[in-house]
Formats: C-alpha cells, structure tokens, sequence
C-alpha cells in the first residue's frame, strides 16, 4: 500500500511540473508576442476624454479635430450607438 502512494504521489508532482511549465511557457509566448495574436497590431491610447451626456463618435471625433475614420481606429473596441457618460474614449494614440 505504501508504494502505491509513493507513486501516485510522484505522478501528482509529475503533473504539477508540466502544467507550472506550461503556464511559464505560454506567459512567455504572450509576453514577446508571438504565438496567440492574429498579425494585427493593437491600438495605443496617449490621451484620453471622458464621455459627457450626449456625446457621439462624430461629436468626439469633430471636438479634437479628428477624422472619424482615426477616432474609431484608436477606440476600435468603441460602439458609438451605446456612449455613456465618463465612458473613457481615447482620442490622441497610434492605431
């Protein structure tokens, strides 16, 4: 009986090992980013404005002088028909 718990006990620390691996291993893959992306490049946000009521994207977008085609690239999670109020848009960054 002992040796079968000496086994499953080492089984279990073999299983253990793999998977703290495996968390490292894709960790490090996201971290250099490769691996679990699409090719697209993500949108960086240097400046950003908080929703006041009645706002839309062209409002937004016609307020800081930008084209509206810019202003949905660099909020490209955005959906302009469900605006809130304080929502933060960003409106200076890189798409």
């Amino acid at each position: 009986m002992a040796r079968f718990s000496t086994q499953a006990a080492m089984f279990v620390k073999l299983i253990v090992l793999v998977s703290l691996l495996f968390m490292i291993s894709a960790a490090e893959c996201r971290q250099i980013g490769i691996g679990f992306r699409d090719g697209k490049s993500t949108a960086e946000c240097d400046s950003v404005y908080g929703a006041e009521d009645g706002n839309t994207c062209e409002s937004v977008a016609q307020k800081f002088k930008l084209t509206l085609e810019f202003f949905t690239s660099i909020n490209p999670n955005l959906n302009c028909d469900d605006i809130f109020v304080g929502q933060w848009l960003c409106i200076d960054g890189t798409a």
